[in-house]
C-alpha cells in the first residue's frame, strides 16, 4: 500500500482535490474518499504533467493514451461498492492510478493492459509503492482472466461499443461492473448479476478511450 510520506510536497493539493473536486460533487463513501486521499497521482502521470496532476483533468501517459480525471476514478470506484475482501478484475491498467484505488479498497486487484509500454511501467509504479495485491497482465482485455475468475467488480477504462461477454461471464453472482460504453457517444454503465439475470443502469455521459484489440472487431 501507498505510504503516507510526511515530505510528500503534493499532499496539500491531494486533500484540496478529494475536498473541492469529488466530495464536493457527490461522492460520499469514507473508504472511497480515504483511499483518494491517499494514493499519489502524481507519481502516476509523465513528470512534465505533474504540477497538473491533482486537478479534475486527464493527463496524457504516452501511447496515445490518458489517466482519466479524478472525479471519473472516484465515481467509478464508488458505484462498485467494494468490500475488503473483494477480487477486482480491471480491464486497462493505463498509469495503474486506477488500480492503485482500487487496491486500497479491496484484496485482491486484477488489472491487463493490452500496450506492453504502460503495462510494464504501471507494474513498475506499483509495485514501487508497495502494492502488493495488485497483478499486472499484458493482454487483451476483452478475454478477461479467466484463470481468476469469478470477480466480484470488474472496472473497464477503455470503452468498448458493447460489453464484452467473456466478462459477464467472469462476473460473479452478485458481482458489479462498470463500464464506458458506446463508440461516438458513450454512457457509463453498472451492472449488476444476480441469480434472475443482469441489472442494468445508465449512470451519465463520459469520454473514454476506445478499448482496442477484439473489442474493436465486436459490433
Amino acid at each position: 500500500m501507498a505510504s503516507q510520506d510526511s515530505k510528500d510536497s503534493y499532499a496539500e493539493r491531494r486533500q484540496n482535490m478529494v475536498q473541492e473536486q469529488i466530495e464536493a460533487r457527490g461522492v460520499r463513501n469514507f473508504r472511497v474518499l480515504q483511499a483518494m486521499r491517499k494514493v499519489p497521482r502524481h507519481l502516476f502521470v509523465p513528470e512534465n504533467y505533474r504540477n497538473q496532476a491533482y486537478y479534475d483533468m486527464p493527463l496524457p501517459i504516452g501511447e496515445g493514451q490518458t489517466i482519466s480525471q479524478p472525479y471519473i476514478v472516484a465515481y467509478m470506484t464508488e458505484a462498485l461498492k467494494l468490500r475488503p475482501m473483494d477480487r477486482v478484475l480491471e480491464i486497462g491498467t493505463g498509469s495503474g492510478y486506477q488500480a492503485a484505488v482500487l487496491a486500497e479498497l479491496a484484496r485482491e486487484v486484477y488489472t491487463i493492459e493490452i500496450l506492453p509500454e504502460l503495462g510494464l511501467r504501471a507494474e513498475k509504479t506499483l509495485e514501487a509503492l508497495g502494492y502488493t495485491n495488485v497483478h499486472v497482465k499484458i493482454g487483451d482485455g476483452y478475454l478477461g482472466w479467466p484463470d481468476e475468475a469469478p470477480f466480484d467488480a470488474i472496472i473497464l477504462t477503455a470503452a468498448p461499443s458493447k460489453i464484452p461477454e467473456p466478462l459477464i461471464v467472469q462476473l460473479a453472482e452478485d458481482g458489479r461492473l462498470i463500464a464506458p460504453v458506446g463508440v461516438d457517444f458513450q454512457e457509463l454503465v453498472l451492472l449488476k448479476k444476480t441469480k434472475s439475470g443482469l441489472e442494468r443502469r445508465k449512470l451519465l455521459p463520459v469520454r473514454f478511450v476506445p478499448m482496442t484489440g477484439r473489442a474493436q472487431e465486436v459490433k
